[in-house]
């Protein structure tokens, strides 16, 4: 039976979790001791992290975020030859997602069934989202298109999220660095915009032939577009989160928050931006031209044909 004075029972243990109103069993001294220590504590750590001397820096912040936009410093040997880390970052998520996906066809696609699991339910999803996007924006020989636009979004947030992890790197400079995403270098959004447009025009000549090139072409400045959006998105909240872990008075929870905050978000968001900006324009490109029908020549009458 439970004891119906609950104060009385806080020295046997078992008798502390027979019902909610009985667990509170410590000390209102007990209490304000240990929250007086926790807090002790707290300030322990933030006193120290304030009053450490800052680690030298090999580079100054104002360096560090022009390489960060400019990439003409920090190099890292790739068999013999200096590259940019970001290049090296393309590689790794390129792979482990080919790795993934042919794991995935392997192992988890045969096993599908018609109640989901958990997995299954996730890609599911996954798939739907891009699969739907490209029904709706484009009617018109949307198979490839949500194909190409899943494969894009999948790449844009698996390397917007790789940085989130801070895999380390040795520069040739002998300094450790921490691997950008792909896409946070021009080039890596540049080819990006750009393959995004030549699957455009593709679609346009597969439907209209030359006028699906003169509708595509007339938005020239659509890769451009494509390219800065998407980079300069990424770059500001990595420029962000360089700022912040620059300076170790700001090195205690704030960097996570800032970090895990603008990765997540730039990744779906931008995931979802240049995913949806294909998907219209290819839908507009391949929408079927109509012809209009030739107007007939009218008779004149007799009088004024004589």
């Amino acid at each position: 039976m439970v004891s119906q004075h609950p104060e009385k029972d806080c020295g046997n243990d078992r008798k502390c979790f027979h019902n909610r109103k009985e667990m509170n069993c410590l000390s209102k001294q007990q209490r304000r001791n240990i929250l007086i220590v926790a807090g002790l504590f707290l300030i322990a750590i933030i006193a120290g992290i304030v009053m450490l001397p800052q680690p030298e820096k090999h580079e100054s912040i104002k360096a560090a975020m022009r390489d960060a936009v400019l990439h003409d410093e920090n190099k890292i040997n790739f068999f013999g030859f200096a590259v940019d880390p970001s290049l090296v970052s393309g590689y790794i998520v390129t792979a482990v997602l080919l790795l993934s996906a042919l794991l995935l066809r392997i192992f988890a696609i045969p096993k599908f069934q018609m109640v989901p699991g958990k997995l299954q339910f996730l890609i599911e999803q996954w798939v739907g989202i891009f699969d739907s996007l490209a029904k709706t924006n484009s009617p018109h020989k949307n198979g490839a298109l949500g194909a190409y636009i899943f494969g894009a979004g999948t790449y844009i947030f698996a390397g917007t999220m790789f940085e989130l992890f801070g895999f380390q790197a040795l520069t040739t400079e002998g300094h450790s660095i921490s691997l950008p995403a792909p896409l946070a270098n021009i080039n890596g959004a540049l080819c990006m915009g750009v393959l995004s447009y030549l699957f455009i025009l593709s679609g346009g000549i597969l439907v209209n032939k030359i006028k699906g090139v003169g509708k595509t072409l007339k938005e020239f400045s659509l890769p451009v577009s494509m390219t800065f959006r998407l980079f300069g998105a990424l770059l500001s909240g990595m420029l962000t989160t360089e700022l912040v872990y620059y300076y170790i008075t700001l090195s205690f929870v704030l960097p996570v928050i800032v970090g895990v905050l603008f990765t997540v978000l730039h990744a779906l968001i931008q995931a979802y931006v240049l995913t949806m900006l294909t998907s219209v324009y290819y839908g507009e490109v391949t929408e079927v031209s109509e012809k209009k029908p030739k107007k007939a020549k009218e008779q004149l009458p007799a009088e004024e044909a004589a």
